[in-house]
């Protein structure tokens, strides 16, 4: 599996599509088919990451290249990467499909004195990723709370900055890297819970 770092899935084609996106601005199907084809299934694994069930990634990869082609795609400044800006429309459209389920994470700002005092580096976590396999890794994220799993997701998946996780996730930008801290505890647990059970190591 790729490492869980910033920037990683950040170039699915080698070069940026600007001929294809002028065309397909100017109304070719023939251009849409080709953007689709080149970027959705790395924005579905994106999706994956993000959202509790397949069938919601599916979903949510469908509606947002659905945006696309209603408008969106006229928001894209040329001037910036094409695919980090597609990402971030991504994590934009999970983080709000989550808000609607009223399903974010209950932790608050409060309980940042229960943080461990151990917590694995970006370095460690990339380790420990990196012996997992994909559905490890996807089981883990489902054991962790919404907020603290879009924040990762947000930041190692899609490079969004912590301007702007803080205005995704409603949070003061001091309180982001908590709430990555806290991530990355969460997901180090799940692995490590996960890697116990299939060892017989749980009770």
């Amino acid at each position: 599996m790729e490492p869980l770092r910033p920037g990683r899935m950040s170039a699915p084609g080698i070069t940026e599509p600007t001929e294809a996106i002028n065309r397909a601005r100017a109304g070719d199907a023939e251009a849409w088919g080709a953007i689709y084809r080149e970027y959705a299934p790395a924005i579905f694994r994106f999706c994956r990451r993000a959202l509790p069930t397949k069938e919601d990634a599916e979903d949510a990869t469908m509606e947002i290249f659905s945006k696309l082609w209603k408008g969106k795609l006229s928001q894209y400044d040329q001037e910036r990467s094409f695919t980090a800006w597609l990402y971030r429309v991504a994590a934009n459209h999970c983080w709000d499909t989550l808000r609607r389920r009223k399903i974010r994470q209950d932790k608050e700002t409060e309980d940042v004195d229960t943080l461990p005092l151990e917590h694995p580096e970006p370095s460690q976590l990339e380790k420990l990723i990196e012996e997992r396999t994909s559905e490890e890794v996807r089981r883990a994220l489902n054991k962790m709370g919404t907020r603290a799993r879009m924040a990762l997701v947000m930041r190692y998946y899609s490079d969004m900055s912590y301007d702007e996780i803080a205005d995704e996730l409603g949070v003061r930008r001091a309180f982001v890297g908590v709430v990555l801290l806290r991530a990355r505890h969460e997901l180090r647990q799940a692995l490590e819970g996960n890697a116990a059970l299939a060892a017989g190591g749980v009770s």
